[in-house]
């Protein structure tokens, strides 16, 4: 079915107005398609992380902070900080998520195909969207650290955790 305005009312999670290639750190999460567990595998999880790492290779004007890869989503703090370089020719972070599920998804198909890696998925590694926060302040960097150093630990409650949907 094509997508109809009328029918999906789609709408935006993105801050109104606000401008996502803004110097600053941003906290996202990736979920994996319908929360499929895929990332246990540490040949998978080095997929991920190697593709993560490339992003700072790939998008100049960024520093990667923490980050960790759950069983079926992703963690991290990005750094967008791009001296004087105009708001047009600025990447947005989502043209930096979208970069990262690309390539991810590229290279987890072709290692189905060349690797037998796990098929069970309809050729979207990742959910269409991602979850982002705009961090404001140090202690809120600091939380949200912390909060990804202690995420593995707390699996069992986390809310992206199947059995606790």
């Amino acid at each position: 079915m094509r997508f109809d305005h009328n029918i999906h009312h789609r709408r935006s999670i993105r801050l109104t107005g606000y401008d996502y290639a803004e110097n600053g750190f941003y906290f996202v999460t990736i979920c994996s398609q319908n929360r499929e567990l895929l990332f246990i595998e540490s040949e998978i999880k080095i997929m991920i992380k190697k593709w993560w790492l490339e992003l700072e290779d790939k998008f100049k004007q960024i520093n990667l902070d923490k980050f960790v890869i759950m069983p079926n989503h992703l963690h991290g703090i990005i750094q967008i900080n791009r001296p004087g370089q105009t708001h047009r020719s600025a990447p947005t972070l989502g043209r930096m998520i979208q970069w990262f599920k690309t390539m991810t998804t590229n290279e987890y198909i072709r290692n189905v195909k060349t690797k037998d890696w796990l098929a069970f998925f309809n050729g979207q590694l990742w959910q269409r969207n991602y979850w982002e926060h705009i961090i404001r302040d140090e202690q809120s960097l600091f939380n949200i650290r912390q909060y990804i150093e202690d995420n593995p630990k707390m699996w069992c409650r986390d809310r992206n955790n199947p059995d606790n949907l």
